[in-house]
């Protein structure tokens, strides 16, 4: 039952997605004795329960980790809720926008991510890696990620913890922001907080330590 850690491939337009990398950069690695296995998501909305079904079918994860880029985010963003929106500032990677839609037929308005938040919170920050705890996951692919993981376990009977991180740019990704800006080839602003960002090894060491996090969390509750 090894842990799963998912990444985004890159959308809108961008080259690289952190989330992707960093998902790769995790495959394989082992914490607190545990396999990490790191699994691509489509930007797609129509791909992504399919994907997301077969993953969990196929593996059986004893904890999920998803990933995804929050453009402008400044710390590492822990995920409280999934809501059963899907409404889309832009297309996805299929050319699908869509508006005032659904996540699932299903009756839930919203869905709990089920990770120690508290405790990844806690320990990121006595890492020296800033974190916070976020209410909302957006309304896009993200969003619908972290609630379609939570819906299919609970369809599945197939009960681990399961949450959603996001992660902000690189900074090698906020350098060629502020660079095509200044030459015109761009719109994307450079004010400070549009083009924030964090070193890809510090990003990957938070997701290691909200994974050993999770580890111990579960196996607490399994003694007790």
């Amino acid at each position: 039952m090894p842990v799963l850690v998912t990444g985004f491939e890159p959308y809108g337009g961008r080259s690289v997605n952190p989330a992707y990398e960093v998902m790769r950069l995790l495959d394989t690695r082992i914490i607190a004795r545990e396999t990490i296995i790191g699994r691509v998501l489509p930007v797609s909305f129509a791909s992504l329960q399919v994907s997301i079904e077969a993953m969990i079918d196929e593996l059986a994860p004893s904890a999920i980790v998803s990933l995804g880029l929050s453009p402008g985010e400044s710390v590492i963003r822990i995920e409280r809720l999934a809501v059963n929106i899907a409404d889309f500032d832009i297309a996805d990677n299929t050319g699908a926008r869509l508006r005032d839609s659904h996540v699932s037929a299903d009756k839930a308005v919203a869905r709990r991510a089920t990770l120690p938040v508290r405790e990844i919170e806690a320990d990121l920050l006595s890492g020296g890696i800033p974190a916070r705890l976020s209410l909302s996951a957006g309304s896009f692919l993200c969003n619908a990620c972290l609630y379609t993981f939570l819906h299919v376990l609970e369809h599945k009977a197939h009960p681990c913890p399961c949450g959603f991180i996001h992660l902000p740019y690189t900074p090698e990704q906020a350098a060629t922001m502020l660079d095509s800006s200044r030459s015109g080839q761009t719109n994307e602003p450079d004010r400070g907080h549009a083009v924030a960002s964090m070193d890809l090894s510090r990003m990957v060491r938070a997701v290691e330590i909200a994974i050993a996090a999770t580890l111990r969390a579960t196996k607490t509750r399994n003694l007790l």
